[in-house]
C-alpha cells in the first residue's frame, strides 16, 4: 500500500470532527502469544487462495497480524511469504475485502522502476535520519536500504535512524515486519513505525531528516481540527499538496512522488510561493503513450494503461533558492526501461531555477532547447490572445477542440465532436493570424508549458501571447493567403475516432503545413528558423 487505501482511511477521518487516530503511537511486532496449531498449518503451506479465503473469513487486520507473527518466528521459510510479495499481496486484500469502499479514482503505487529512481536520489542527499513518510507496506524505503547495502541499512536499523509513519496500522505493522524479517528481529525496538495522521500537528519528523515519500492523493472534504488548518489546506483541498507542504517544513531533503498538477494548477499558488524558500528539481512525465504508474493493478484498481495520473517526481536539496524543470515527458513503454536512469532524467533539466510571484504564478516545463523560443516570443509579444477576441457574433470565427493530445487544430467550421472553444474576430487579417498561430506549434507549445493535461482552458487560450504588433505587410499577406489556402482543404484532412460511442472529429493537416507556419512565426522573432526542429520534439510520442 502507498496511496490508495490510505486516501479512502483519509476520507473516511474527514468526516469526523475529531481523529479517531489522534492518538499516536509506535507499532509493536514483538509478538509474544503462540501461533495455533491451526494457522501454523495452514502458513506452512499458504498459498494464493488460502490467502484469500483468509481474508474474506477473518479479515486483513485478523489475517495479516497471523502472518507476520509466522514470518518472524519462522524466518521467512514460506516462498510464498516473503517481503517482496507482500505489497501484492496486501493490495489483492483491500480488493478483496471492500471493493465498493476502496475504488478511489487516481491512486497508484510505486514500481519498482521509479522506486529504485526516488530511491537513488535519495541516496545522494545528506541527512541523519530516513524517513517513509505514507509509508504503505514500504516499498520505498525497502528500496532505499536494499540500493545502500546491507552494512549500511542495519547500521541505520541498530542506530534508531529509521522512522515510518502510515495512518494503516496494518500495513505499518507489514512494513515494519518485512523489516525485520530481512535485516533481523533485534531491530525491533530501534525502529520506529508510527501510526499516526501525518498531517496532525501533533506529529513531527525528527531532526536533521531526509524524506522519501508516495503520499496519497484525493480530495480533503473537511479539514479536520487537529491539522494546521494552513493557506494551502484551505486553497487547495488536496491531500498530496498538504504533505509537501508539511515535507517541505519539517525536513531537511526530500524525494516525492506526486500529481503533476501542483506545478501549474492555480489552486497550488500558495504552494508554490513556499516553495520559493526551497531549491532543487522537478521531472514531470505525461501519461500518453506509457505513464510511470504502470504495473498491475487488483480488482477495484485503475488498470486502464492510457489514462493514468500524470506524475511528477520533486527532488529537494537545497542547495540553492528555487526549482528547475523538466519538459513534460512523453515516452513509449518500450523506453521505458532506458528513460528511467537519473542521468536520462537530470540531462532534461533547465538550467534556470524558477521562482514563482504575481506575474510568473505558474512553473515552465519548458525544454531546455526550446528556452530561447520561450524567452523571445514573451519578451517580444505586446499583448495577449484575449485582447483580440471579438463578443459580438462575427463571419471571423475558429474553432478549437478543447482535447489535443499531439498538436492543436483551429478549423474555420465547427466539427462534429464534444467539446470545442469558439473565438470571433472583429476582422479577417487578427482572423487568419490567429487560425495559423493555432495550426502551427506555438499554441500546442504554450499548452506544454503550462498544462499538457486532457483539456486545454479556456483561459489558458486567452493567455497565449501573440506579436500582432510586429507583423509587417508582408507577413499579414502570408497569413492571409496560408489560412485561405488551408481552409480550403480542411475537409480533405478530416479525422475520426470513436469515444465511449460518439464520433470524435478533428483535423490533421499534413506537417508540412505546421513547419512553414513555424518557420514564419520564427522569423519573424528574429529567431533561427532552423529552430523549427526543436519544436517538433513536442509532437513527438517518443522520448528517444
Amino acid at each position: 500500500m502507498d496511496n490508495c487505501e490510505k486516501s479512502f482511511l483519509y476520507n473516511s477521518l474527514n468526516n469526523k470532527a475529531t481523529l479517531e487516530n489522534d492518538n499516536i503511537q509506535e507499532i509493536k511486532t514483538d509478538f509474544n502469544d503462540d501461533l495455533s496449531d491451526f494457522w501454523v498449518s495452514k502458513l506452512t503451506s499458504y498459498d494464493i487462495d488460502k490467502y484469500k479465503e483468509d481474508i474474506k473469513k477473518f479479515g486483513i487486520e485478523d489475517t495479516w497480524k497471523h502472518i507476520c507473527n509466522y514470518v518472524l518466528s519462522n524466518n521467512f521459510n514460506n516462498s510464498f511469504l516473503n517481503a517482496s510479495c507482500f505489497s501484492e499481496l496486501y493490495e489483492n486484500a483491500l480488493a478483496i475485502e471492500d471493493k465498493g469502499q476502496k475504488k478511489v479514482n487516481g491512486q497508484y503505487y510505486t514500481p519498482n522502476d521509479v522506486a529504485t529512481i526516488m530511491s537513488t536520489w535519495l541516496k545522494n542527499l545528506d541527512a541523519t535520519n530516513i524517513c517513509d513518510v505514507a509509508c504503505g507496506t514500504g516499498k520505498l524505503i525497502l528500496n532505499y536500504l536494499d540500493l545502500i547495502g546491507h552494512n549500511q541499512a542495519v547500521k541505520l536499523l541498530s542506530e534508531g535512524k529509521i522512522y515510518l509513519y502510515d495512518i494503516d496500522k496494518t500495513a505499518l505493522m507489514i512494513c515494519k515486519t518485512a523489516l525485520m524479517c530481512i535485516y533481523g528481529k533485534k531491530y525491533e525496538k530501534s525502529i520506529h513505525a508510527i501510526h499516526c495522521d501525518f498531517l496532525n500537528k501533533n506529529v513531527h519528523l525528527p531532526q536533521n531528516c531526509k524524506v522519501i515519500s508516495n503520499p496519497p492523493y484525493s480530495i480533503i472534504k473537511k479539514i479536520p481540527e487537529t491539522w494546521t488548518n494552513s493557506k494551502i489546506q484551505i486553497q487547495t483541498k488536496e491531500l498530496y499538496a498538504c504533505f509537501i507542504e508539511k515535507i517541505l517544513l519539517e525536513s531537511d531533503k526530500s524525494v516525492i512522488i506526486t500529481p503533476y498538477s501542483f506545478i501549474g494548477g492555480n489552486k497550488f499558488y500558495q504552494l508554490r510561493l513556499l516553495m520559493n524558500n526551497y531549491s532543487g528539481f522537478i521531472i514531470s512525465f505525461d501519461n500518453v503513450p506509457g505513464n510511470i504508474f504502470s504495473g498491475k493493478k487488483h480488482g477495484v484498481f485503475n488498470s486502464n494503461t492510457s489514462n493514468s495520473v500524470r506524475a511528477s517526481i520533486t527532488v529537494v536539496d537545497n542547495k540553492n533558492k528555487g526549482f528547475r524543470l523538466s519538459p513534460l515527458i512523453r515516452f513509449k513503454n518500450i523506453e521505458r526501461k532506458k528513460l528511467l536512469n537519473c542521468n536520462t532524467l537530470e540531462s532534461t533539466l533547465s538550467s534556470k531555477f524558477q521562482i514563482v510571484n504575481k506575474s510568473n504564478k505558474m512553473y515552465r516545463k519548458c525544454d531546455k532547447s526550446l528556452e530561447e523560443i520561450y524567452d523571445c516570443w514573451i519578451e517580444k509579444s505586446e499583448d495577449v490572445l484575449e485582447n483580440y477576441i471579438s463578443n459580438k457574433n462575427s463571419i471571423y470565427t475558429i474553432f478549437i477542440p478543447n482535447t489535443c493530445r499531439y498538436f492543436t487544430t483551429a478549423s474555420n467550421y465547427q466539427l462534429k465532436r464534444k467539446g470545442a472553444i469558439k473565438l470571433s474576430f472583429d476582422n479577417k487579417e487578427t482572423f487568419n493570424y490567429v487560425y495559423c498561430l493555432f495550426n502551427s506549434s506555438f499554441a500546442y507549445f504554450w499548452w506544454r508549458i503550462f498544462d499538457g493535461g486532457i483539456t486545454y482552458p479556456l483561459g489558458l487560450i486567452l493567455k497565449i501571447p501573440v506579436f500582432v504588433n510586429m507583423l509587417s505587410n508582408k507577413d499579414k499577406t502570408f497569413f492571409n493567403r496560408t489560412a485561405e489556402s488551408m481552409i480550403k482543404v480542411e475537409t480533405q484532412y478530416l479525422t475520426k475516432k470513436k469515444n465511449a460511442g460518439t464520433v470524435q472529429e478533428n483535423i490533421k493537416f499534413p506537417t508540412k503545413f505546421r513547419t512553414r507556419l513555424n518557420k514564419r512565426f520564427l522569423k519573424i522573432l528574429g529567431l533561427n528558423t532552423n529552430l523549427y526542429k526543436n519544436l517538433n520534439k513536442i509532437h513527438k510520442n517518443k522520448f528517444f
